[in-house]
């Protein structure tokens, strides 16, 4: 088959106009029997593919056609064994990945700065998590990725661990030496997976880091709805054979996965790997040079600073993905979601994310220097209306001590809890997430044991005005403990 061809896509089209008699669900009946107003605003095409796992159509759990036909020509362009599509969105695929290599018991290491979908996984396997910290960017208050040397460092003291996760790239675009880390990794015969959310376009352009699949992983968990031009909820899983069983990896996504699974949501996989193999270079080629002219322009706004090629000095930021434009506010003298807000209420752009020092613009296959103007222009006009409280303000950005874990993160989540004074807690062991932004890295995960020194980093965070996630009491006068005194070791 050629990297030209639809196969899932084309037969939805030919089943469609076939006009076949539906006595299956879904029950609006291509539309019909669905509130007028919004089938007048979705449209009738994407309605008549609105479809069910007949036989004409082929099924996810179990591909034999199109679906089939669909993974194996994405497994081709993205240098995979096997590609398995994911409709659950990445955190489905990254569940997938953990469940695949790791049960009850196992160790796996993980970077500290994980994402929720991982702990999820870590829980609903029992295994054991190894934290390795990120490298932490002083300057713009984020974490980067892992470097090779704490990871072979980390296998050294635990050699036992039976899998190790990386983020490549991260949010903010930096990669890590992957290569290195794979090699490393592969040398104690176990595999690495890669969370690859904020990579899906990496492979398809000389310019950007390795992908997951260039650098020998053994299965990474990709968005291509982020930044390769599906729709949202859709993502990949690429497996390389060898260290992981491929049909425990199909076996396993199939028990996370919906047996309802979107047909319109999987023909948008088919036609944006389509677009990526066939014309990605070109497309990307023009992100990055919107982008590069982005960089330079925002750099010379006043009090405006973006990151670049200049915070690659470690294993940890080894490669970084231009296209990700992150802005550093702090020295206007207003924080990034002061920046955010201004930018929708009078410019009508909405960024990524913003942290207490950032904004993160995302510049992607679907802009043109029309979007880019608009960018730069309004950024310009926020730096003169925040002129006059301009000042140098420091980045204060402190890495906790992982506290010691006391009981799987699975033990915990079923353990009995109570909530009490965080003054009362020291030597409790906790019972849920807590974290501080920036960088995100928890300071607390369930299982792990309440230490002073933890309490007063949680305290002095705080006062600096740094925003908490993760607890139940927002105002954390108060924690959710597992009953249990001491902890079992």
């Amino acid at each position: 088959m050629s990297q030209l061809e639809t196969p899932l896509f084309d037969v939805l089209l030919k089943h469609r106009n076939r006009h076949p008699i539906q006595f299956h669900i879904p029950g609006h009946k291509k539309g019909q029997g669905m509130d007028p107003a919004f089938r007048e605003f979705v449209g009738d095409n994407v309605l008549s593919i609105d479809l069910i796992n007949i036989a004409p159509l082929d099924d996810l759990h179990s591909p034999k056609g199109a679906i089939k036909e669909a993974q194996s020509l994405a497994a081709e362009a993205f240098g995979a064994d096997h590609t398995f599509f994911s409709v659950q969105g990445t955190s489905g695929a990254i569940m997938t990945m953990i469940l695949s290599v790791v049960g009850p018991g196992d160790k796996i290491l993980v970077p500290r700065n994980v994402h929720k979908s991982t702990m999820s996984a870590i829980v609903l396997s029992g295994a054991i998590p190894i934290f390795i910290h990120p490298e932490v960017d002083e300057e713009y208050g984020i974490a980067h990725g892992i470097s090779a040397e704490s990871v072979e460092k980390a296998l050294k003291t635990y050699p036992d661990a039976k899998a190790m996760l990386v983020i490549n790239p991260t949010y903010f675009g930096f990669a890590t030496d992957l290569k290195r880390i794979v090699d490393i990794v592969h040398a104690h015969n176990i595999p690495v997976i890669v969370d690859e959310a904020h990579g899906v376009h990496i492979k398809f352009h000389d310019e950007l880091p390795l992908s997951a699949m260039q650098a020998g992983a053994d299965m990474a968990a990709t968005s291509v709805h982020k930044l390769g031009g599906s729709m949202t909820q859709s993502s990949v899983l690429n497996v390389r054979e060898g260290l992981v069983t491929v049909n425990r990896v199909q076996s396993v996504l199939s028990m996370l996965t919906t047996t309802s699974t979107s047909y319109p949501i999987l023909a948008s996989l088919d036609c944006a790997r389509r677009q990526l193999a066939v014309h990605g270079y070109d497309l990307i080629d023009e992100a990055i040079r919107l982008s590069k002219d982005a960089r330079k322009r925002i750099n010379k706004i006043p009090h405006l600073k973006v990151a670049g090629r200049e915070k690659l000095h470690s294993s940890a930021t080894y490669d970084m993905d231009p296209t990700k434009i992150l802005i550093s506010v702090k020295d206007l003298g207003i924080t990034g979601h002061q920046a955010e807000e201004w930018l929708r209420h009078n410019a009508n752009i909405e960024v990524e994310l913003s942290d207490l020092y950032n904004i993160l613009c995302l510049i992607t296959l679907g802009d043109t220097k029309k979007e880019i103007n608009l960018l730069v222009n309004a950024l310009q006009r926020m730096s003169q209306t925040f002129e006059s409280e301009a000042t140098q303000r420091e980045t204060i950005v402190n890495v906790p001590d992982i506290p010691a874990l006391a009981m799987t993160p699975r033990d915990a989540f079923y353990a009995s809890t109570e909530v009490m004074p965080i003054e009362k807690s020291v030597g409790y062991i906790c019972a849920e997430f807590i974290m501080v932004y920036p960088p995100g890295i928890p300071i607390f995960i369930p299982g792990e044991i309440i230490t002073e020194d933890n309490i007063e980093y949680i305290k002095m965070n705080i006062e600096a005005g740094l925003p908490v996630q993760g607890p139940e009491d927002l105002s954390l006068k108060t924690i959710r403990v597992i009953k249990e005194r001491m902890p079992i070791i």
